[in-house]
């Protein structure tokens, strides 16, 4: 994997699969082994890493959807965890 940067394309890493949870009312990640159970932070940028958007169009877009400034660094650090996890992937 290459370094996170704004231009990096996440998505979902292999064996992992998002999905709405509606009695838990919230997004989930399932593979195989289990469930992880995300909090609405992580739900909404992770159902923003589809391949096609860069960290810096997926900031942009949670911006504005939330009315927020500012969410650049705390995008990139949930993205660069979630890819240690292996939960992201990117080129």
């Amino acid at each position: 994997m290459t370094e996170l940067s704004t231009a990096s394309q996440p998505r979902v890493g292999p064996g992992f699969r998002l999905q709405w949870e509606p009695v838990q009312d919230c997004h989930v990640l399932l593979y195989p082994e289990g469930m992880v159970k995300l909090n609405g932070s992580a739900g909404e940028i992770m159902k923003r890493c589809d391949g096609q958007r860069d960290v810096a169009a997926i900031v942009l877009d949670l911006e504005q959807t939330f009315g927020a400034q500012g969410l650049q660094s705390d995008v990139l650090a949930f993205v660069e965890m979630a890819g240690k996890q292996k939960w992201l992937a990117w080129d």
